[in-house]
């Protein structure tokens, strides 16, 4: 029997971007190459705007505020490698505002497409604006002060838009992923998903708590230890129920698994590994920054008993996945 959930609401500001829902399919190729599942594969990766992937979602209610709140410019941070600054520099540009985006370090010295992205989308980028990406959330703010002297109208976002605003975008999304389980007679167990700046994840968690949903939400760490991780989690899971009005989750509902490894978007020999299983069995795309850790941690988890059925979240990554197969080409 076919069971479909009623639609939930929302009455936060938002701007439609993505094209929703995304597909919610089995991966059987990679269920027989590690002889486990059942596999299902969330992808988030297809959400179609532009190459955002998962940051659509958060993009939708981010700009929805900002419109709601007649800002004229939008003011974003991250890596020069940052996915999350070129899609804001695409859904400021389809709002009709200014971006002004603000980076840790220097140029990159070779051309990276994010970049140019965002630089194509009329975007003014600010390098060295911050000497490590820790900081940058300060230089956001303090950069939105000076356009407001200015008589500007600047709205803020910090670091992967991981606000309380943003992470609605997934608590929609675990709406989303029930339903899609009801009406295909699925129970997931576990839902894996990568974590970096925590906005994801903590909108999955503020929703399957939220909602009463019977999964687990197991975040990779990419960027940060994962006591940190939790810690901007819980913080912003809990600012995403507030505002929807959700039953608020706690720390025992956040669990975080170190998948850093050799460092933020350097991949280890098993995320290598994860990138070639998850290319030659699915014909899917995995970034070194987010994608391959966390399927590196789906790996381990199965390895280790995880309960199935278990879903990957897939969050994007298209230009930094790309770009890793080129830069290995001319290696």
């Amino acid at each position: 029997m076919v069971v479909t959930l009623p639609q939930m609401a929302v009455t936060l500001p938002r701007m439609r971007l993505a094209t929703l829902p995304t597909p919610l399919v089995r991966a059987k190729g990679l269920e027989s190459a590690l002889s486990a599942g059942p596999i299902y594969l969330k992808r988030d990766d297809l959400t179609g705007f532009g190459i955002a992937g998962n940051k659509a979602r958060a993009l939708e209610f981010l700009i929805g505020e900002a419109v709601d709140q007649q800002a004229d410019v939008l003011v974003a941070a991250g890596s020069p490698s940052s996915n999350f600054c070129a899609a804001a520099a695409m859904a400021a540009r389809t709002a009709g505002l200014a971006c002004d985006l603000l980076f840790s370090g220097p140029p990159p010295a070779a051309p990276s497409v994010n970049i140019e992205l965002a630089r194509a989308c009329g975007a003014l980028l600010y390098f060295d604006a911050a000497a490590t990406r820790e900081q940058l959330d300060d230089a956001v703010l303090d950069h939105a002060k000076r356009l407001q002297a200015q008589g500007r109208r600047p709205y803020a976002v910090p670091r992967g838009g991981a606000t309380g605003v943003g992470a609605a975008g997934y608590a929609c999304a675990a709406w989303e992923l029930a339903d899609q389980c009801a009406a295909s007679g699925i129970t997931p167990a576990v839902v894996v998903v990568a974590t970096g700046s925590g906005g994801t994840q903590a909108g999955l968690v503020a929703g399957q708590v939220g909602f009463g949903l019977s999964w687990r939400v197991v975040g990779a760490s990419v960027s940060r230890p994962p006591h940190n991780a939790a810690a901007q989690v819980v913080r912003v899971a809990r600012d995403c129920a507030d505002r929807l009005s959700l039953v608020p989750p706690t720390p025992a509902d956040v669990e975080i698994r170190d998948c850093r490894g050799p460092g933020f978007g350097v991949a280890s020999e098993q995320d290598r590994l994860s990138t070639r299983l998850t290319l030659h069995h699915e014909g899917l795309l995995l970034d070194d920054y987010y994608g391959a850790k966390a399927m590196s941690l789906l790996r381990s988890e199965l390895a280790d008993g995880c309960p199935t059925p278990v879903v990957f979240w897939h969050t994007g990554g298209f230009a930094a996945a790309l770009s890793a197969l080129t830069q290995g080409a001319r290696t």
